[in-house]
């Protein structure tokens, strides 16, 4: 009987650590197979946005820059498997909660980046079909900026007079319409990091990192955001205005 005994007891030794060594590999399969990062495919041609932005540009810019920050916002994911799982959104909520420094920088200049660039190509479209601002988008602006004019002014002066590298951002805060900037790949989103911008919802942005404009502006960044106005997508800013209202 004790001999019986003893052999259930290895059994269940056995058994059980055969059982935990299973579950070890079956969390590590399962975080091995947790979707990395994609780089988004460009919602129109390279070329659709001439000559206002230029095919050669948008090609460096998403499958070079943009391509870069995805790659390096995956490795450095690697560093931290708890975040892996989580979508885009999710991880810049959490970022002041990373206790590492070094990685909370590499996962808010990457992940910003990523979630940027990801943000800014929906807010273009060829001119051709860049419409207008819905009329209570229109509404708004008027309210807030005087006139859609007024608006322009406002917001080129934010994007000219960003320092160095950065972003320009029509945000919905308070139920208000605001004007804010971001120094390089920060956004309005990124709640306990930026504090001399505005908080609030991402209606619309520009990037003003000279990659985004140089082979064709050089350092005329006024110039580049001129033409910007003419290929901005005024249907998914007023999508994204309604969606923040309701």
């Amino acid at each position: 009987m004790n001999h019986l005994t003893d052999m259930n007891r290895r059994q269940f030794v056995q058994l059980g650590a055969f059982a935990a060594g299973a579950a070890m590999l079956s969390a590590d399969a399962s975080a091995a197979e947790l979707p990395a990062h994609a780089l988004p495919a460009l919602p129109f041609a390279c070329d659709a946005l001439e000559p206002h932005i230029d095919a050669r540009t948008m090609e460096i810019h998403h499958g070079k820059h943009h391509a870069a920050y995805v790659a390096g916002l995956n490795a450095a994911l690697e560093k931290s498997p708890d975040l892996r799982g989580k979508t885009l959104d999710e991880l810049l909520a959490v970022l002041p909660a990373v206790a590492d420094e070094s990685l909370r920088a590499l996962l808010r200049n990457h992940g910003g980046g990523h979630w940027n660039h990801a943000f800014f190509w929906q807010t273009l479209a060829p001119s051709a079909r860049s419409g207008a601002p819905s009329e209570k988008l229109t509404a708004a602006v008027s309210s807030e900026f005087g006139s859609m004019d007024g608006f322009r002014k406002a917001f080129g002066e934010a994007a000219a007079k960003r320092f160095g590298s950065g972003w320009a951002w029509l945000i919905l805060a308070g139920g208000r319409l605001k004007i804010t900037s971001t120094p390089n790949q920060d956004n309005p989103l990124m709640k306990g990091l930026v504090p001399d911008a505005d908080l609030g919802v991402p209606l619309l942005g520009l990037d003003v990192w000279e990659h985004a404009y140089y082979l064709r502006y050089q350092n005329r960044r006024p110039d580049y955001i001129a033409a910007w106005w003419n290929v901005v997508n005024w249907d998914e800013v007023s999508k994204r205005f309604q969606e923040a209202r309701a």
